[in-house]
C-alpha cells in the first residue's frame, strides 16, 4: 500500500515522496491571535493534527511547525479597544488557543514560532530579495516586484496578465491615497512605522513586516529552505501561499514545498461563516452550548469526529442536525472504546499487549493512504465498534459473550489503537489527571532533560518526556527563546 496525497500545486493526487526518506517536514499557517478561535480554526487544526498523527503512525518521523502571527492590524486594533498592548493581547489569545485546542484533543505542534521572534530573519530575507532585484524600497516601505517572478500565479492558477487587465488605473493610488508601488499586485514585505504602533529598526527605517514574508522566514529558519508539506485553509491559496512561493523560490532557488495541501471551508447552516451574517461561532461557545441553533453543550470528541467524517478538502457545513448525528455516532464509538474498562475484569484480561487485527488495520490504512480519507477509516472503526457493542449487550443480558476473551481483547485493542491515531480517545470519568503533582522546579528539570535529548537528536526520549508532562497536565510550547509551559 502506498500513501498518495492531493497536491494543490499540480492539481492531482500523487505518491508521497519526502525530501529525506522516512522524515516529514510539515508547516501549517497558524492563527492571528486577536480573538477566540472559531469553527474554521477547529476544522483546520483538527485536520492537520490528524494528518501529522497518521504520518507518525505510518512510520514517519514528523517535525510539525505552526506559527503564531502576533503582530497585525487586528491585534493592534484589539489592543486599542481594550486599552491594552499588542503583546498582552497576543499572549492572552495564544493561551486561549491552547485551551480550545486541548479540549478538541489537538496535540501541540513541535514548535510555535512567533513573528516578533523572527524580525532579524525576516529582514535578512527581504535584503536577499532586494539584492536579487525581486524587491524595491520606497519611503520606508519594501515591496516585492511581482513581474520579476515569471511563474507568479502557478499555485492558484491565476495569470498575471489576466489580473492586470482588471487592474487598470490602480497603480499610484490606494483608497484614494498616493502609493509608490510599481505594479498593482506588488505586495509589502516591510511597512514603514505609523505613529503609536510597535516598530523595529531596519535598513529602510523603523517599521514592521508584511504578512506574507513572515511565514517564509519562519519556515526557512525552523525547517530549512524546502519542506515536504505546507498546509492551510483553501482561503490562503491566494494571495498568501502564492506570495510565499514567489518570495521563497526567488530567495532560495528551489521549490518551497513538495506538497501544498488545503482544507475546505466551513459553512454554518449552508452559509459562509461571517460576523455580518450573525453565524460566527467560537469553539468554546459551541462546546459550552452557547450557539443559539444548538443550545446544549457538545462533547469535544463529537466535534472532532464530525470534522473527520468529511474529507478534509471538501466544504464542511455545521448544522444542529449534523452535530446531533455526530454526537450519537460518538456515543456509540465511545461505548465500544470503553469496553475494556467496563468489562475487562470479567475476562481477567492481562492488559499488556496483543496483536491487532491485521485485516482491520489494512482497511483502515487503505482509506488513510488515499489522500487522508479519514471518513473511510472511521467507517472501519464503526464496524468494529458495532461488533463490540453487540457483545457487550449480550454480556449484560446473558452473562457471557459469543466470542472468546482473546478475540474480544484483540478487537478492543485494535479499536482503541486506531481511534487514537485519529485523536478519538475515550477516557473513563474516574481517571483524571492530578495537575499539581509536579512542582515548577521539577517541571523545569524535565524540560532541560528534554532539551538535552533534542540537542542529541534523541527524539524518542524527547517525546517520552513531553508525554510524561502531558500526562500530568503540563503542556509545552517550543519557541525561539526556549520552551514555555502551562497547566491545563
Amino acid at each position: 500500500m502506498n500513501l498518495t496525497v492531493y497536491n494543490t500545486f499540480t492539481r492531482r493526487q500523487e505518491p508521497f515522496r519526502t525530501i529525506e526518506p522516512g522524515k516529514v517536514k510539515m508547516y501549517c499557517c497558524g492563527v492571528t491571535v486577536y480573538d477566540y478561535c472559531h469553527l474554521g480554526h477547529a476544522r483546520s487544526y483538527i485536520v492537520w493534527d490528524t494528518i501529522r498523527q497518521y504520518l507518525k503512525w505510518r512510520g514517519y518521523e514528523v517535525r510539525y511547525i505552526q506559527n503564531f502571527t502576533d503582530i497585525d492590524d487586528k491585534i493592534l486594533n484589539r489592543a486599542k479597544e481594550t486599552s491594552s498592548t499588542m503583546t498582552l493581547v497576543a499572549n492572552r489569545f495564544i493561551d486561549e488557543y491552547f485551551v480550545d485546542m486541548h479540549r478538541l484533543n489537538v496535540k501541540d505542534a513541535d514548535e510555535y514560532p512567533r513573528v516578533t521572534e523572527y524580525i532579524f530573519e525576516i529582514q535578512q530575507l527581504i535584503q536577499d530579495l532586494q539584492k536579487k532585484d525581486f524587491a524595491y524600497a520606497t519611503d520606508g516601505n519594501v515591496y516585492y516586484r511581482v513581474e520579476s517572478f515569471p511563474n507568479y500565479g502557478k499555485l492558484s492558477g491565476r495569470r498575471l496578465d489576466d489580473m492586470k487587465s482588471g487592474a487598470s488605473g490602480r497603480v499610484g493610488t490606494k483608497n484614494g491615497k498616493f502609493t509608490k508601488k510599481q505594479h498593482p499586485f506588488d505586495f509589502a514585505l516591510w511597512k514603514s512605522a505609523k505613529p503609536g504602533e510597535p516598530a523595529w529598526d531596519s535598513p529602510w527605517g523603523r517599521g514592521r513586516p508584511g504578512w506574507h514574508i513572515e511565514c517564509s522566514a519562519m519556515i526557512h529558519s525552523s525547517l530549512g529552505s524546502a519542506i515536504d508539506i505546507h498546509g492551510g485553509g483553501s482561503d490562503l491559496i491566494f494571495p498568501h501561499h502564492e506570495n510565499e512561493i514567489a518570495q521563497s523560490e526567488a530567495a532560495m532557488n528551489e521549490p518551497l514545498a513538495r506538497y501544498w495541501t488545503h482544507n475546505g471551508m466551513v459553512m454554518v447552516d449552508g452559509q459562509k461563516m461571517s460576523k455580518s451574517l450573525l453565524n460566527f461561532i467560537t469553539i468554546r461557545d459551541l462546546l459550552d452550548g452557547k450557539w443559539f441553533m444548538h443550545p446544549q453543550p457538545v462533547d469535544p470528541m463529537a466535534v472532532r469526529l464530525f470534522v473527520l467524517q468529511a474529507h478534509y478538502r471538501k466544504p464542511l457545513d455545521f448544522t444542529s442536525e449534523a452535530l446531533i448525528t455526530a454526537e450519537n455516532s460518538w456515543n456509540n464509538l465511545k461505548d465500544a472504546l470503553l469496553f475494556g474498562p467496563r468489562y475487562g475484569e470479567r475476562f481477567a484480561w492481562q492488559t499488556t499487549s496483543s496483536s491487532l487485527i491485521t485485516e482491520v488495520v489494512e482497511k483502515f490504512q487503505i482509506s488513510g493512504d488515499d489522500d487522508f480519507n479519514f471518513s473511510g477509516s472511521l467507517a472501519v472503526l464503526f464496524e468494529l465498534a458495532k461488533e463490540l457493542r453487540r457483545e457487550a449487550n449480550i454480556l449484560v443480558h446473558e452473562g457471557s459473550t459469543q466470542k472468546s476473551s482473546v478475540e474480544l481483547y484483540s478487537q478492543w485493542q485494535t479499536l482503541v489503537s486506531l481511534a487514537h491515531v485519529l485523536g478519538l480517545d475515550a477516557i473513563p470519568e474516574e481517571k483524571t489527571h492530578n495537575t499539581d503533582t509536579l512542582s515548577a522546579s521539577e517541571i523545569e528539570v524535565l524540560i532541560q532533560e528534554r532539551h538535552e535529548a533534542r540537542k542529541n537528536k534523541n527524539f524518542l526520549e524527547s517525546d517520552r518526556i513531553r508525554h510524561q508532562l502531558k500526562e500530568q497536565g503540563i503542556n509545552l510550547v517550543d519557541g525561539k527563546d526556549g520552551t514555555r509551559w502551562h497547566r491545563g
